[in-house]
């Protein structure tokens, strides 16, 4: 799988780290590249990875879909402990940056490409409206939103880029953990993107767009692991907004679909066929 080098086209791209995930029961596979990855493949779509690992790191999860990697001497490996206050996140590792020269040029043109950073692994002022065709270019800034001491905490910064970033995206979405709970960086951010999700946890989502704002509760789950949820929600709105055209109706599907995910750990979260054709359905 490693050396492989589709060309074959695929629905949904997503570039950045695949994650080896630190927990009391050992590592397991993460990152914002395999959780939407899975869940693009669940809404059916066909899927392409471009990311960065370590040869040990087992991509088994990812069986069935594409991937292209480069080859890193690390994994990018993060330790995530939640708290009555939040999550306190360490950086073990860091894999690779990922070239545009990496992506195969049957990819670049795919209907959606979700550019997903976790660790500043993609460059940030890369003008990817020239190189990239999508239909829709999706973003998950994470990975440009926070920065980390030489002990590896992690901590929220601000995104350089979110101007000129937010002029080529189609969507951008973040978690108010994304901004240290900045509304000011918020309201912001709304201002420099065409539409703007912000994910809120249990409280659902808001999303932002053509001036207006509106919320979406999500249903009271009672939550097992929250790791990923955000990722979900992401590749879900992409993916409703590409087909329906209509951002609050992909908040709506993303929140609710979202929601699934909390009450299973890991890649387990990946939505159900059942969940995914349960949150399509629109109750008025």
């Amino acid at each position: 799988m490693f050396d492989l080098v589709p060309v074959e086209p695929v629905d949904y791209l997503v570039i950045g780290h695949v994650t080896e995930d630190l927990t009391p029961n050992g590592s397991r596979l993460g990152g914002t590249a395999a959780f939407s990855a899975l869940t693009a493949r669940a809404l059916g779509l066909r899927v392409g990875v471009v990311t960065s690992a370590r040869a040990t790191t087992s991509l088994a999860a990812l069986d069935g879909i594409r991937v292209v990697v480069v080859p890193s001497a690390n994994s990018t490996t993060f330790e995530n402990i939640y708290t009555a206050h939040g999550r306190v996140q360490t950086l073990r590792h860091q894999a690779a940056s990922i070239p545009l020269e990496s992506v195969p040029e049957a990819w670049r043109s795919a209907p959606i490409i979700h550019l997903g950073p976790v660790v500043h692994e993609i460059d940030l002022h890369f003008d990817y409206g020239s190189q990239l065709s999508a239909s829709l270019l999706g973003v998950t800034p994470q990975g440009w939103m926070r920065t980390w001491d030489e002990r590896g905490h992690v901590a929220p910064q601000q995104w350089e880029s979110a101007e000129e970033m937010g002029a080529q995206a189609g969507a951008v979405v973040i978690s108010r953990e994304d901004v240290g709970e900045d509304e000011e960086a918020i309201e912001g951010l709304a201002h420099q993107t065409r539409i703007l999700a912000v994910t809120e946890g249990a409280a659902g989502s808001v999303l932002y767009w053509n001036g207006d704002r509106r919320r979406f509760r999500a249903p009271e789950i009672t939550e097992l692991d929250g790791t990923g949820a955000g990722d979900i929600y992401a590749t879900a709105l992409f993916m409703r907004l590409y087909t329906t055209r209509d951002p609050w109706e992909a908040a709506r599907f993303a929140t609710q679909l979202a929601s699934y995910s909390v009450t299973r750990e890991g890649l387990a979260a990946i939505p159900t066929k059942k969940e995914v054709e349960d949150s399509a359905v629109q109750v008025f």
